[in-house]
């Protein structure tokens, strides 16, 4: 593992610097056209890129199974390229379009969206293509009509994934709010399906809609209030029912009915000096299904909290902030009481939050996590991250990243994993992650993770260590 390892950071290397070329600015389509260095027409028209090459090494981040060697425990690169296009139609009005090509290269998994955690496959597909009508300045209301990405809070619940290669979009629309100190969103939307050589639709029986809104008023902190409805028809028929996998695309979760209320709170920049806070809070009922809504419904009732605390020595040399975070979501203590209390993550980007191996979700887990930012220099950032890993309740899965795939089901012997007692401490894990923005366009990231396997692995079976190794170069303008 560890010469490929170097094989690959000594390719990416090579590659990091023909990236950078002789790109000035990064551009971003919600600013205003001119702050852009890809711009034509006066401003009318703005042009942004992206590229991403990142290499992968993992061993055991599946099965925690030394004995064992499948697709997973390898070394790949995957790319990403994106190519969007801004029209200024107004001063109110613009129009925008992105498409996206994602690929998997020397990966032994099959190269289809989601299957094994492939992540290439799709080949220039349409990320996103809306209409927006709005200048706050002038008039509170605006609206964002078709295919557009979601982002609140701190991702943890509706974010486009943004570690993940495919990232995620929605079709629909979201009307906005806003004055000096508040904002509120509403919208109405479906998931956009990745899948293999078709385009990319979303998903008619998935119907996701929400009100989420923010206030400045409380000079201390920041504080948003949201309400999410997840209307979930089937067990998606147009992909396989009985291994959730398609030749053509990745499963995004069984059947389900379920309503989000929740509130965070984040404190401002430098309002309480060197020490800054987050909590959240989110609590969920509704139904929900084991798989399709043809199998028996379960009443559903969960909650999940986040809390973050941290301190920063600003007149140190390196500006080092270490923080302590608590994580939790409850999990279902019984599979045949006809309910669930296993917390439904919804559409969340997770890869921030419960280590960076992402063999969690925020569902059925306790995680603490103590974090360490320091900044040698004003380019180069590096984070230090330990985590414990508890399962909520050993009567429920342990849920990976994405809140659906199941870690093991089964033990060696055959038996159900919620039957047989298992201890829920799941382990540890170290996080190393060192962040160079070489210049105002290319980025370079790399990281080592290590994960000490715990108690629950080997009550149920393989217990060896897992180890995960990454370099990844993105140049944005």
């Amino acid at each position: 593992m560890y010469s490929k390892i170097l094989a690959g950071s000594s390719a990416l290397a090579l590659i990091a610097p023909a990236f950078a070329g002789t790109l000035t600015k990064s551009a971003d389509v919600s600013k205003p056209a001119e702050k852009s260095a890809l711009t034509f027409a006066d401003g009318l028209v703005t042009v942004d890129l992206e590229g991403r090459l990142r290499f992968e090494a993992r061993s055991n981040n599946r099965n925690f199974d030394d004995s064992i060697n499948d697709a997973n425990d390898d070394s790949w690169v995957i790319s990403r390229f994106r190519i969007g296009v801004a029209l200024q139609l107004a001063p109110w009005a613009k129009l925008y379009a992105q498409t996206q090509d994602t690929r998997e290269w020397n990966s032994e998994r099959v190269n289809v969206p989601g299957v094994n955690g492939t992540e290439g496959g799709d080949e220039f597909d349409l990320r996103q293509a809306y209409l927006q009508l709005s200048d706050y300045k002038e008039f509170p209301l605006g609206i964002t009509i078709g295919r557009q990405p979601l982002n609140y809070g701190d991702n943890r619940l509706v974010a486009d994934s943004k570690w993940g290669n495919f990232g995620r979009t929605f079709d629909g629309a979201k009307l906005r709010y806003q004055q000096d100190k508040f904002w509120v969103d509403a919208f109405a939307v479906r998931p956009v399906q990745t899948k293999e050589e078709v385009f990319n639709n979303n998903d008619a029986e998935d119907n996701f809609a929400g009100i989420y809104g923010g206030t400045d008023a409380l000079g201390f902190q920041s504080t948003e209030l949201y309400f999410l409805y997840r209307d979930k028809q089937d067990n998606q028929s147009d992909l396989d029912p009985t291994n959730k996998l398609d030749p053509r695309g990745a499963w995004n979760g069984p059947a389900q009915r379920i309503y989000t209320v929740g509130t965070r709170w984040k404190s401002k920049k430098d309002a309480l000096g060197p020490w800054d806070y987050s909590a959240e809070f989110a609590y969920q009922f509704g139904d929900t299904w084991t798989n399709d809504r043809a199998t028996p419904r379960l009443e559903h009732s969960a909650f999940a909290t986040a809390i973050t605390g941290g301190y920063t020595w600003k007149n140190a040399a390196w500006k080092p902030r270490l923080s302590l975070e608590y994580d939790y979501a409850s999990g279902d203590s019984n599979p045949a009481d006809g309910s669930s209390q296993s917390f439904q993550n919804l559409f969340p980007s997770n890869h921030a939050h419960y280590g960076f191996m992402d063999e969690f979700a925020w569902r059925n887990i306790h995680d603490l996590r103590l974090q360490m930012n320091a900044n040698p220099t004003k380019k180069l950032e590096l984070e230090l991250d330990y985590h414990l890993f508890w399962l909520a309740d050993t009567g429920d899965y342990w849920y990976r990243s994405n809140g659906y795939s199941t870690l093991r089901t089964t033990t060696p012997t055959g038996a159900n994993v919620r039957t047989v007692g298992a201890n829920n401490f799941a382990g540890s894990e170290i996080d190393l992650t060192a962040t160079w923005k070489v210049t105002c366009t290319l980025t370079i990231q790399g990281g080592y993770s290590h994960f000490f396997a715990g108690s629950y692995l080997a009550d149920t079976g393989a217990s060896d260590d897992a180890d995960f190794a990454y370099l990844q170069a993105t140049v944005v303008f």
